[in-house]
């Protein structure tokens, strides 16, 4: 399963921690000021993929920087057109002097367009920007358990929405089994994945064929997750919402704006609650999570803009 937490508190910008089951590695969807985060939280991100650029999403990019540093690890960062030299920029600011080449590495994957992602890496001291390749896929990050997907949609700048995907698995049930488990459980589904019906498994010295079997398999279809950030509320995005987005489990929903300030959100080409909830709603997402409030609200308001965010995606 994939789960979620924000990791901003009230008043601050907004930053999300990624877990996968099974997985020992974490991951950060955007990096605004976010308090609530750990440092082996820090040290523990493999990925971490950027909206935008704009400072409430970029702002804490540094403390992960800092608490990476030294770590000997190839970090990897996705985002839009420009990420590569934003991400330079900021490591040109400081002095490195008493750092080594082999710190650590960052890998930039610069989404380009809808189908092209720029390859980059950088390593210490001088930051240099050496552009590795170019891939043609609309999937911008893969591990053997799961896939990370993209949509650019339109805040005035690109800004990327990022699906995560676990891979479907199979599961074999031991309940309906006359056998214990053991290695011949890892055999039956290499049988199945492959195609091999007729491959014999051998069970305490029993030789069975593998399509003898099968019916004490089950498929796993794997969890989805959504990250949606900032975005106008309009035909264009929404469309491009329901293409990558539809009947996933979970999605986590910019709500910017309270339905009473439509005219503020369509001025900053920011969704609000009636739209994020209700294009949720109509692409069959099981779970919606509003967040990424505008610090204009109070404890009280925002609970009145949660409400009517729910209320879109329930009816």
């Amino acid at each position: 399963m994939i789960r979620a937490s924000i990791k901003s508190k009230e008043k601050e910008d907004i930053s999300l921690l990624i877990n996968i089951d099974n997985h020992p590695w974490n991951y950060i969807c955007d990096c605004g000021q976010a308090s609530g985060f750990s440092v082996k939280e820090y040290q523990n991100t493999k990925a971490i993929f950027i909206s935008h650029t704009h400072f409430d999403h970029f702002l804490g990019w540094d403390q992960i920087m800092r608490h990476q540093m030294d770590s000997k690890q190839k970090v990897i960062i996705c985002g839009p057109l420009n990420i590569a030299k934003q991400v330079q920029s900021k490591l040109r600011a400081y002095t490195w002097n008493l750092i080594s080449e082999d710190a650590i590495t960052y890998e930039i994957r610069e989404i380009v367009s809808e189908d092209l992602i720029k390859v980059y890496s950088m390593v210490p001291n001088n930051w240099e920007l050496i552009e590795e390749k170019t891939i043609s896929s609309k999937v911008v990050y893969q591990e053997d358990n799961f896939t990370v997907r993209y949509a650019i949609l339109d805040h005035k700048t690109p800004c990327i929405a990022y699906r995560f995907d676990e891979v479907d698995s199979l599961k074999i049930n031991i309940e309906k089994s006359p056998y214990p488990g053991g290695p011949w459980v890892k055999n039956l589904k290499e049988a199945f994945e492959q195609n091999n019906p007729d491959t014999e498994i051998e069970i305490k010295e029993e030789k069975i064929r593998a399509k003898d079997l099968f019916h004490l398999i089950e498929k796993k279809i794997g969890h989805s997750l959504g990250v949606i950030m900032d975005h106008a509320a309009d035909e264009s995005n929404h469309q491009k919402i329901s293409d990558l987005f539809s009947a996933c489990d979970i999605v986590y929903m910019e709500s910017f704006f309270m339905a009473a300030d439509k005219e503020l959100a369509m001025q900053h080409f920011h969704s609000y609650t009636i739209p994020s909830g209700s294009i949720l709603k109509k692409i069959g997402v099981k779970e919606a999570v509003p967040m990424h409030f505008s610090r204009k609200y109070n404890a009280e308001e925002i609970e009145e803009l949660i409400r009517e965010f729910e209320q879109a995606f329930e009816e």
